[in-house]
């Protein structure tokens, strides 16, 4: 069975799109391929070796601290050859060698995944000399970070990325065979919506790219009775955003939910009927097509990977970064025109549909089974 280690330098419970990927494509192919995920350890409690939900082999290395996520790069190559075994004379050369021979050699370069351009981009590269004659893909996640990004895009053997935005980026960087394969959800955990009227939802880190001091503006400009905001999340900007808040006089209309585990997020976008992402970047946004399953409305910024998610008018409403007017009047405009909000809110749905992480596996099925 042809082996793939995946290299994710996150994992749960620190899960965002990457570490999703990483987890949700190795649990969906792992009867096909022999995978081993290798990702740093970062904290001291638990076993090094352990298998995720019980199915996948997966490698904690470090010290059990936070700076393991540095020792990343360096790490990983070890603990890949350690994996898979080194090549002998003969296979590193790319000489097949006859059965029998004394100096024929079981090992069979393995395919190796990084995801995420960061840490896990640079221990990819690094395996290029410790473990000769593997295939390196990496998958482009983030549009946050440009060092050494062109390098590593450059450096890989095949590249995906998750948005076209990404796969602009790339083409910039010297890389034109980019192959588009977004970030999935998981269908299996839509919830039956049950909307409560007026409630409005924000899901993701409460840092300053996510525009959430933009959104808390706008809603002090929204009227109804009812109306709500949940803000579900944590993040450096909390106590900044809560203070916003207060200065603003809606704290009576705002719920800081704070952070609530995965399995629980999907009762949050069950229960709005609307949902507002005023991101200043995104490479792709999942939190968008997690909304749209749950049958919300969705507003979101045009930059980066959202409009591939927010088709305006026909999936949701988008409009520009930091423009306050802009999102007060779409949402103004969502609470009080109901036929259009079930019409984006169906659009949306039926358009997350496309989405599922069994899809999405699939396509990195055959980026494997490509590779000879």
């Amino acid at each position: 069975m042809q082996r793939v280690v995946i290299l994710s330098a996150f994992l749960s419970p620190y899960r965002s799109g990457a570490e999703a990927c990483a987890e949700e494509v190795a649990l969906r192919l792992c009867d096909r391929f022999d995978i081993t995920i290798i990702t740093a350890r970062l904290q001291r409690a638990g076993p090094r070796k352990l298998a995720l939900r019980g199915k996948v082999k997966m490698v904690r290395i470090g010290l059990g601290f936070g700076f393991d996520k540095w020792l990343f790069p360096f790490l990983a190559p070890l603990a890949v050859r350690s994996c898979v075994g080194a090549p002998r004379w003969g296979a590193r050369e790319g000489i097949v060698l006859p059965q029998g021979s004394p100096a024929a050699s079981p090992y069979e370069p393995p395919i190796i995944h990084a995801i995420l351009e960061t840490f896990a981009g640079l221990a990819l590269h690094l395996c290029k000399y410790l473990i000769p004659g593997a295939c390196r893909i990496l998958t482009l996640q983030t549009t946050n970070r440009t060092f050494l990004k062109g390098f590593l895009i450059r450096s890989a053997d095949h590249v995906t990325a998750i948005s076209s935005a990404l796969v602009s980026i790339a083409r910039d960087l010297g890389r034109n065979d980019v192959t588009l394969i977004p970030n999935g959800i998981d269908l299996s955990r839509v919830l039956t919506p049950g909307k409560d009227s007026g409630r409005i939802l924000f899901v993701g880190r409460l840092e300053k790219m996510k525009g959430v001091d933009t959104l808390l503006r706008a809603f002090a400009a929204v009227k109804g009775e009812g109306v709500h905001l949940r803000i579900v999340g944590d993040g450096s900007q909390r106590q900044a955003l809560e203070r916003l808040t207060e200065e603003l006089g809606i704290g009576d209309r705002v719920t800081f939910v704070g952070f609530v585990p995965v399995n629980h997020v999907y009762e949050e976008f069950a229960k709005a009927q609307i949902f507002c992402g005023l991101s200043r970047s995104e490479a792709l946004g999942n939190v968008f097509l997690e909304a749209q399953a749950e049958g919300c409305a969705v507003i979101g910024t045009n930059v980066g990977g959202i409009p591939d998610i927010v088709q305006d008018g026909m999936t949701g409403i988008l409009v520009p970064p930091d423009d306050v007017g802009a999102a007060a009047r779409a949402m103004q405009k969502l609470i009080d025109d109901t036929q259009l909000r079930l019409q984006l809110a169906e659009g949306g749905r039926e358009h997350a549909k496309k989405y599922d992480w069994g899809i999405m596996s699939e396509q990195y099925l055959k980026l494997y089974n490509s590779i000879e």
